[in-house]
């Protein structure tokens, strides 16, 4: 929220500095996010009155203007349609200084002498519009200084509210709270009923009182639209960041922001019957003030008449019924929505306003009708009018009920480690608009008040407490704790391991959503119905993620964005498969998963440039697997369809697949908006880190025996399945085999394909013979024929 300092200080005005101020604030649990002036820097800018206006007689789109000072005139030429004989300006004399370094000077503009100049809201940085200069009230004072006539040596604080404390969503309530800080009392404005000129009513019907427990309707007629509203209410919207519109539109904001209670003000003639608060009806529609058509659901509350619907109760007017030009008679709303009922359904219909802002989270169910007398009154004195009773339509039974908490004093020394003073502590609640009914040596009772829905238990009174007394007066001490050393599971990779050999090798953490886009979603795993968000906090984070890869490939596209092409990045964490109505038998596997794109190397001059292929990143996976399990990893033909078919494989350890590998597929890659092939895997983590024991064998003294085998095998035969019928049959002593060469070209048959196997044997008790060798290479090279069909090639 925004608001001007200098209007919290009409309300309370404690004597310390506005650094001082914000600190307070923000230490209260109000964070200050932003400060920032209500106009440029100026200085010489005064209150003139332009006494004459004449065409510039060079110039058809310049006057020259007599500009008075209540001293001297001076003669001005302006640029500006609205410059006109009558009305008080802004007027910058010779020697002001416009923002850092502009000063004005005598000039001659198409031979015509100026002497000074007339300013535009924008030269002063009071707003971002420049239609004209600006036009002060008749009433101010010549000659007067403009920062000190519009009091524009203030400042703009934006406070960032957590949900719960919608109490201070108006100067009133951060007024309550700066009081209590200070030991203050505040100074409201004053509200009183208005007098009543006629005795008209328009009849009010709610037909869901759990959604609207109580709304007030008025009817105020002969308002003159035409009025101006003054230029200090103007002045405080701005500087709470709302534009002047109407003076009644204008007048239902400024209570907003000054009282806490969001209005809403209807044409009275363009309503029929009555008003009837209800929910939607199927397949209704309305156009809004903004001029969005918007098709209403059946749970949502509107505000109609007997034969439309008006407005979308606590969030935006309809256009239909809004006041305008032509207003004369006007019906003023002031109602408390349930926040429960309006939960959610402004960013359902992809909208956002003060209004809703404030329903949402709780507007005080007491404040209606003083909401009510002030804006009326208001309305009387800007835009006149003749004011009629109030329609009272209220359900007690349906308002919030007042929560009665008890707070114990053992408690509270308990939970502050300090003894605050028990008149402090009744000061503060009472201070704070809460109700002490009742206090002994061993505690409060304390019933909260309309404006605090978030005082529910004990442990809230003791939060309240704290804050006032003042975080910084509370003692601090290190927690103290038996340190228990878990022992160390040599059969385990620590985790941290593994995030430092991905390191080692170029990678980068990455920490991403654990919230994807459904579209994304559907594009990677297309076979899993993905846990759907109630109330995401974006569209394109309206599902829980069935895997890691899709926020690392949006990660890697944000570094492609920006110029950033080779990436290497990791991410642990968990994926989500299952549904919400089975959340214990929901999958929430813990995973690894990693991205390479890119070249091999960081550019150098030393070597050439070359792109990472499936090889570079298995290798990456080998040597994961490697730290300590020394698990042997098979690789199969993978079915992924987010990954090309040719080059991805799934990654069985005994046998189980324990995740997947390959390049991103191209047709996904290319709608992504990938510029050059994506490597990707995705693994269990707990398979990454679980491991063996070492265990102490002996080296061998006896040499190694080599033979190599080049095979002539189908196409489609996988090496994999020539190394098991090698392992399976080689007997006592074989160590390893290895692939050295694959060959596929001018003398090998196109239906075939070569490859070329080194077998190694070392036994650990004697030096094998050639004919061990011979005969243990017979049976291998007879069992490769029989199940695969492989040749020796000659």
């Amino acid at each position: 929220m925004k608001f001007s300092e200098n209007w919290l200080r009409e309300w309370v005005n404690p004597a310390i500095s506005s650094e001082e101020l914000m600190a307070q604030i923000t230490m209260a649990g109000l964070e200050v996010d932003e400060v920032s002036g209500v106009a440029s820097e100026f200085s010489g800018v005064v209150v003139g009155e332009i006494t004459e206006a004449e065409k510039h007689p060079n110039a058809d789109k310049l006057r020259v203007c007599k500009v008075s000072d209540g001293v001297d005139v001076f003669q001005v030429v302006c640029g500006a349609p609205n410059a006109r004989a009558g009305i008080k300006v802004a007027f910058a004399k010779i020697g002001a200084v416009l923002g850092a370094d502009f000063k004005i000077k005598k000039a001659k503009l198409r031979q015509v002498e100026s002497m000074g100049m007339l300013c535009s809201a924008s030269e002063l940085g009071l707003s971002d519009e420049n239609d004209g200069i600006i036009e002060l009230s008749l009433d101010a004072p010549l000659g007067e200084d403009l920062r000190q006539y519009l009091d524009l040596n203030d400042v703009i604080i934006d406070v960032d509210l957590t949900p719960n404390r919608s109490d201070c969503l108006s100067i009133a309530g951060l007024a309550r709270e700066v009081g209590v800080l200070n030991e203050l009392d505040t100074t409201p404005v004053s509200i009183s009923e208005n007098a009543l000129d006629i005795d008209t009513m328009f009849p009010v019907k709610v037909m869901d009182t759990a959604a609207c427990p109580r709304y007030l309707g008025r009817v105020i007629q002969g308002v003159d639209l035409s009025a101006t509203t003054p230029l200090w209410m103007v002045e405080k919207l701005r500087r709470s960041g709302i534009r002047s519109i109407d003076p009644i539109v204008d007048i239902t904001n400024y209570v907003m922001i000054e009282l806490g209670q969001p209005m809403h003000a209807f044409d009275l003639d363009q309503l029929s019957g009555s008003v009837v608060v209800r929910m939607a009806s199927e397949s209704e529609k309305i156009i809004l003030l903004d001029g969005q058509e918007i098709a209403l659901r059946q749970d949502t509350l509107v505000i109609a008449d007997e034969s439309r619907p008006l407005a979308v109760a606590g969030i935006m007017g309809g256009e239909g019924s809004g006041v305008s030009t032509t207003t004369t008679n006007v019906f003023l709303e002031s109602a408390f929505f349930a926040p429960l009922a309006l939960a959610g359904k402004a960013r359902s219909y992809g909208l956002h306003t003060d209004s809703s802002h404030r329903f949402e989270r709780g507007v005080d169910s007491q404040l209606q009708r003083d909401a009510m007398e002030r804006a009326t009154a208001l309305i009387v004195s800007i835009a006149g009018g003749q004011v009629g009773p109030v329609v009272n339509m209220t359900d007690e039974s349906s308002l919030p009920e007042l929560n009665t908490v008890t707070l114990r004093r053992k408690k509270l020394d308990q939970y502050l480690a300090v003894t605050v003073d028990s008149a402090l502590v009744t000061t503060i609640l009472q201070r704070l608009g809460l109700d002490v009914v009742d206090v002994t040596d061993e505690h409060w009772t304390v019933k909260s008040a309309s404006h605090r829905f978030d005082i529910a238990i004990e442990a809230d009174l003791i939060e309240e407490i704290a804050r006032i007394y003042g975080y910084d007066n509370l003692p601090s001490s290190m927690p103290a704790a038996a340190i228990d050393f878990s022992p160390v599971q040599e059969a385990k990779t620590p985790l941290q391991t593994l995030r430092s050999t991905l390191v080692a090798y170029g990678y980068q953490e990455a920490v991403t959503y654990s919230f994807i886009d459904p579209v994304v979603s559907q594009q990677f795993y297309p076979d899993i119905e993905a846990i759907k968000l109630e109330n995401p906090i974006s569209v394109d984070m309206g599902v829980m993620r069935p895997g890691i890869i899709p926020g690392l490939v949006k990660a890697y596209l944000h570094n492609q964005n920006r110029q950033q092409s080779r990436v290497r990045i990791f991410e642990t964490g968990r994926r989500f498969i299952g549904t919400v109505d089975a959340l214990s038998d929901m999958d929430q596997q813990e995973r690894l998963s990693g991205l390479i794109a890119g070249s091999k190397l960081p550019e150098s001059w030393s070597q050439a440039s070359e792109k990472v292929d499936f090889y570079d990143i298995k290798a990456h996976l080998d040597a994961l697997f490697a730290l300590n399990s020394g698990e042997v990893l098979e690789y199969r033909k993978a079915n992924e369809v987010y990954l090309h078919p040719g080059r991805s494989a799934e990654v069985l350890i005994d046998g189980h697949v324990v995740g997947v590998i390959g390049e991103l597929h191209p047709q996904l890659s290319k709608s992504l908006g990938c510029n050059q092939s994506v490597y990707v895997f995705d693994v269990s983590l707990e398979a990454v880190l679980k491991g063996k024991l070492p265990r102490y064998q002996p080296i061998s003294k006896f040499p190694e025996v080599r033979r190599d085998l080049a095979l002539l095998v189908d196409r489609d035969t996988a090496a994999r399945s020539l190394q098991d019928v090698i392992e399976s049959v080689a007997g006592d002593g074989f160590k390893a085999v290895h692939i050295f060469d694959v060959y596929q070209g001018q003398g090998v048959d196109e239906s075939k394909k070569s490859i070329a196997l080194g077998l190694t044997w070392q036994h650990p008790s004697h030096t094998l013979s050639d004919e061990e060798i011979n005969n243990s290479l017979d049976i291998i090279v007879n069992e490769l024929n029989l199940k695969l069909g492989a040749m020796i090639r000659g």
